[in-house]
């Protein structure tokens, strides 16, 4: 992993998500691994041409005075957009801890997602303030899938349990089932396993980008080979996807979720 310091002209920016008007990512790159990631795109806007996304990260750095607790007021911030604000070296440079000690006292809605454990290491600062949500990203309970897909992730079961400790601390959580593998990911089962401590869900299909397609491929025609014929044809045709909001909302319905469904984002359209 190639780590480098950088100073950055900003560390709250504004968003292009919709509903979410601000966005921090404490540091550029990723330690996670993630086979299927779609941020690759973010390498050509951060001096790192040449580089593998996932083998650098930089160290932001940032006069943290500068950012006004009262400026954010009524506005939506998610940590983070592009990065995870707790990948393994943050429990040694704690950017994120850092940039969230100088927000307490906002009344912006802060919304965290990360897919580490170290996130209950500041269940004390989240209790500091008046709105704020923590969630999780999975997409899958088997510990060994989990661990070829997203090689530096915490383990699935140690995430579920890290928003069960925040949530027994009282603070709202949600369970975001991410990337949807098709025929592969159990939202069920996700769902049973968290539903006691997730105060809703929301969904995220699999993006399949020009980038991550033969590492996507190449993993299922390794562990699912009988479903390499399936993911090609969800290439080309992702009318796949409605029948499984359709799936997902009825479940949901049933079982009384509070519940979103975020397919087609990143330049899906619906068939």
């Amino acid at each position: 992993m190639k780590i480098d310091f950088r100073e950055a002209k900003s560390i709250i920016t504004k968003s292009n998500i919709p509903s979410i008007d601000y966005v921090i990512n404490p540091y550029t790159g990723c330690q996670h691994g993630c086979i299927y990631c779609y941020a690759e795109f973010m390498i050509r806007f951060t001096g790192h041409k040449g580089d593998k996304w996932g083998q650098f990260l930089d160290i932001k750095s940032f006069d943290l005075n500068k950012i006004k607790p009262q400026k954010y007021n009524g506005k939506i911030i998610l940590l983070s957009s592009v990065t995870d604000p707790y990948l393994p070296l943050e429990k040694k440079y704690q950017n994120t801890r850092k940039i969230l000690e100088k927000l307490v006292g906002t009344e912006a809605e802060i919304s965290i997602l990360t897919k580490s454990k170290l996130v209950v290491r500041d269940i004390d600062l989240f209790k500091k303030f008046k709105n704020v949500n923590v969630g999780i990203s999975i997409s899958t309970l088997d510990e060994n899938f989990a661990r070829i897909i997203e090689r530096a992730a915490s383990k699935p079961l140690d995430r579920l349990d890290a928003i069960k400790q925040i949530s027994e601390a009282g603070i709202e959580t949600y369970t975001f089932i991410s990337p949807f593998f098709p025929e592969i990911t159990d939202f069920k089962a996700i769902i049973e396993e968290s539903r006691e401590y997730s105060n809703r869900f929301m969904f995220e299909n699999l993006n399949f980008r020009p980038h991550n397609v033969p590492r996507i491929i190449k993993v299922i025609k390794e562990y699912y080979p009988e479903l390499v014929s399936k993911y090609k044809e969800i290439q080309k045709d992702q009318g796949y996807w409605d029948i499984l909001e359709s799936e997902i909302e009825n479940y949901c319905e049933k079982k009384n979720l509070n519940y979103d469904i975020e397919f087609h984002h990143g330049g899906f359209s619906k068939s």
